[in-house]
């Protein structure tokens, strides 16, 4: 069974504003402004470029931010939740 692949929402259908530690990001086919915080806006921008599967995923994290030991677990976590908001789709 191949690895899940992750995608970000497409650009044109999500509005941003960073406030303070927060993240705002309006999902248009919602309706619904979503408030985030580090690492859902990081991830997002991750996933923004083409998808990745949750290994590639933690993998670039670790590297960009020094996460020599990230946990998979947390990783996935997050995953599911901005699959759940539509901020992601999971393939």
């Amino acid at each position: 069974m191949p690895d899940t692949i992750y995608r970000a929402a497409a650009p044109d259908t999500v509005r941003t504003a960073e406030l303070d530690a927060f993240t705002a990001i309006y999902h248009r086919a919602s309706g619904i402004t979503h408030l985030v915080t580090s690492p859902a806006p990081e991830i997002l921008a991750m996933l923004g470029g083409g998808g990745l599967t949750r290994a590639a995923l933690l993998a670039r994290l670790a590297a960009d931010f020094d996460l020599p030991d990230g946990d998979e677990g947390a990783l996935a976590a997050r995953l599911d939740e901005l699959v759940a908001a539509g901020l992601v789709s999971a393939s």
